[in-house]
């Protein structure tokens, strides 16, 4: 009998796989209703709407500045101290000119396909991503705890070969998963765009740039899948992959947050694991330190920039697979099993 195949079976006769992966799909669905419940298609009507509220406020502006204006002149030939409320050349208080006033200010919230599809792809991930820890720590978690691991190794000696089968078995069945559900995702955003919102100006640029980023949201889910696995491999329970990373973020991350913010250090985010997540989603993150300025040739002072790209993510995360997966299977080889 095929280990891979028995694996595979394993997996997915698991209560907790199934329900843990039924629940990420369900908030993913909920995403897709909600945004589509939030959104509307923008006709004539609604920008003809739009325009009359744009007017108004600007009426509305007319009116407060030519009020204001009268305060402060006649504040001024009374020579009433202001304290500070008006200048002291009252004729530049002035309403904005009528094109500075835009009327899709005032439109309601329209799903644009090319313009907001993209930013929809890091929650995708994101969710999917916690799934596949979940499940990969529980997967090989429960065989260490209730002894399975043991039972298996006694007609199946090959220790590295059987946690490494395990693990090929895990992501097989994640990917099983995530590549419908991505499918899905595209579909059901392109439908709230359709019928919600706009699909105009998309090319196939617009569509292999989405591909990408969605084929990155798929590699960032296998990823952490594989560290949930490896930790709790390492630690021989799912306490220790489900404890170390609420250790990681609440020590690690926002405790580390908030001291680098204490102690006033440039571009803290970048000491931050979730930047290099989104990174990795995004292509680019750019840091700005705005305690810093350089000063351009018209004075304008601009803060000091860091840019952190999705090669360096994905080092990053390359490095801390190899490690956390090394140290799996070194102490899956040298420690007793027991």
């Amino acid at each position: 009998m095929s280990l891979y195949r028995t694996e595979l079976r394993r997996l997915a006769k698991r209560r907790f796989s199934r329900y843990m992966s039924l629940l990420g799909l369900l908030v993913l669905a909920a995403v897709v209703v909600g945004v589509f419940f939030t959104n509307q298609k923008i006709d004539a009507a609604q920008l003809a709407k739009a325009e009359r509220q744009a007017d108004q406020q600007h009426q509305e502006q007319v009116r407060w500045s030519e009020q204001e204006r009268a305060e402060c002149e006649r504040a001024k030939a009374a020579g009433t101290p202001n304290d500070g409320r008006y200048p002291a050349d009252c004729s530049v208080i002035t309403a904005p000119s009528r094109d500075q006033i835009e009327a899709k200010w005032f439109l309601p919230s329209s799903f644009d396909f090319r313009k907001s599809f993209d930013e929809t792809l890091v929650p995708f991930a994101a969710i999917l991503a916690l799934v596949g820890f979940v499940i990969g720590a529980s997967f090989i978690g429960a065989e260490w705890s209730t002894g399975g691991m043991m039972n298996l190794l006694l007609w199946r000696p090959k220790r590295l070969t059987v946690l490494l089968t395990k693990l090929a078995a895990l992501l097989t069945g994640v990917l099983a998963v995530t590549l419908p559900a991505a499918v899905l995702w595209f579909a059901g955003f392109w439908a709230v765009a359709t019928f919600r919102g706009s699909t105009e100006k998309m090319t196939s640029g617009a569509w292999q740039s989405f591909a990408l980023t969605g084929l990155r949201g798929v590699a960032l889910v296998l990823v952490i899948t594989t560290i949930g696995f490896a930790l709790a491999s390492l630690g021989r329970h799912t306490a220790m992959a489900l404890g170390g990373v609420v250790a990681l973020m609440v020590v690690g991350q926002f405790g580390l947050g908030i001291l680098l913010s204490m102690a006033s250090v440039r571009f803290a985010e970048a000491w931050l694991l979730p930047t290099y997540a989104l990174a990795w989603m995004t292509k680019k993150i750019t840091l700005e330190d705005w305690n810093s300025c350089n000063a351009n040739y018209y004075g304008e002072c601009n803060p000091a920039t860091m840019d952190i790209t999705w090669q360096q993510s994905s080092a990053l995360f390359s490095v801390g697979v190899v490690v956390i997966l090394g140290a799996a299977l070194w102490a899956m080889r040298r420690r007793d099993i027991s």
